[in-house]
């Protein structure tokens, strides 16, 4: 079952390559922070006629660990403009093709990448406790076999040598990649305002939509008004809100530790304020 899949995957990027410059490119990519209920939003906004996803997956991780692959490789992940045409005649307004691919946000040229090779694109972010964002990646990282430090406590103490030179080799020899970068940055991820000030150097406040996804997955049907508003896309009614990729911690961060992380996050969650239009949920 396994060696058939991979076969039709196969077959289905061929077929996309050799189409490739008949294929929408993205109108909105949803960029991230890993962690932060990503997957649950890009199944949501999946289920409206007008939003496009990728032919074969959510994340094509294409500007981040993708982009020596070309941007043909890239666009061959989207529908035929053919598909999109029929499905704009049918609703009377524009389609818009997006994915969703969390590493971008973070990553250090992700976001010229795709400044460069989508004009006018928007981008949606969101946001979560940055300390039960880093307790819940560890716990993914470990699960995923790619973090070897069975400790919370010890992995963060390990991150500053790990994530040591991550961003110069990155920017110096662009085609590299760095996987302590991609998977051990616990802390580093959740300093997500550093991250905003560089896309919106790049991008625009107005192309940025910062979301909180405690409020997200509370609220889910005023996130979504708000995010059709900001897409420009008619309401069509609502979709079904699932929560994916969710995994149970095993116990709470030790309460003395989590004081201190959140002492540190401290600065960059303040000026989240701009960004979101209030406290994130987490100050609150």
């Amino acid at each position: 079952m396994r060696a058939m899949k991979a076969s039709v995957l196969s077959l289905s990027r061929a077929t996309g390559r050799l189409t490739s410059g008949a294929r929408v490119l993205p109108s909105f990519i949803v960029a991230g922070a890993q962690r932060c209920g990503t997957t649950s939003l890009y199944r949501a906004l999946a289920q409206h006629p007008l939003l496009l996803k990728p032919v074969l997956h959510k994340g094509v991780h294409y500007f981040d660990v993708g982009y020596w692959r070309g941007l043909s490789w890239y666009q061959a992940h989207f529908p035929l403009r053919m598909s999109a045409g029929l499905v704009e005649h049918r609703y009377g307004s524009r389609a818009l093709a997006f994915e969703s691919s969390p590493y971008y946000l973070f990553h250090p040229l992700a976001g010229e990448r795709i400044a460069a090779d989508l004009p006018g694109v928007r981008l949606i972010v969101l946001v979560r406790d940055p300390v039960e964002r880093a307790y819940s990646a560890h716990a993914h990282e470990l699960a995923r076999g790619f973090e070897t430090e069975s400790h919370f406590e010890s992995a963060l103490e390990l991150e500053p040598e790990r994530l040591a030179g991550a961003e110069e080799l990155l920017c110096g020899s662009p085609f590299s990649l760095h996987h302590s970068h991609q998977h051990h940055a616990y802390l580093a991820r959740g300093r997500y305002a550093d991250q905003l000030d560089r896309l919106e150097a790049l991008f625009g406040r107005e192309r940025i939509l910062v979301l909180d996804s405690h409020r997200f997955f509370a609220e889910p049907e005023t996130v979504y008004d708000r995010v059709l508003e900001f897409l420009g896309v008619p309401h069509l009614g609502y979709p079904v809100f699932e929560r994916h990729n969710g995994r149970p911690s095993p116990q709470p961060v030790p309460r003395e530790l989590a004081r201190t992380l959140r002492e540190q996050f401290e600065p960059y969650d303040a000026r989240l304020v701009r960004w979101l239009g209030g406290e994130p949920s987490w100050r609150r």
